[in-house]
């Protein structure tokens, strides 16, 4: 199977993924996305489109901490990105894994975030 397949079958799982998964303001959706570098996590509301927070790796605020893509990163992240939900006044999500499966590093962001203190 080709890059170019398996980027494609990647955007067809994230469309369907995003056709049951709607956030408001309520409950806002928690988009991850892991890239080989970096972690970037999202409470969007779909219904005005805006995003409410935002945290990546890339942030000034992250970068002396060595945040990397990976369990131990996805921990420690997963838990700073539910401090900083619950200061903006988010306690309840709706978890979009963007198209990957739900177990490693997306598993560990999730359980972490659960244990910020995020109702998902």
């Amino acid at each position: 199977m080709s890059l170019s397949e398996k980027s494609i079958l990647l955007q067809k799982r994230r469309w369907r993924i995003r056709s049951k998964v709607k956030g408001t303001v309520a409950r806002p959706r928690l988009s991850l996305h892991f890239s080989n570098t970096h972690i970037y996590a999202q409470c969007i509301d779909d219904v005005a489109g805006r995003t409410l927070v935002f945290a990546s790796t890339v942030m000034k605020d992250f970068r002396g901490q060595n945040l990397l893509p990976n369990m131990e990163g996805a921990l420690k992240f997963g838990k700073i990105f539910a401090e900083k939900s619950k200061t903006a006044g988010i306690d309840a999500v709706v978890f979009d894994r963007g198209g990957r499966r739900y177990h490693g590093c997306i598993k560990a962001f999730a359980d972490a975030a659960r244990e910020g203190g995020l109702v998902f």
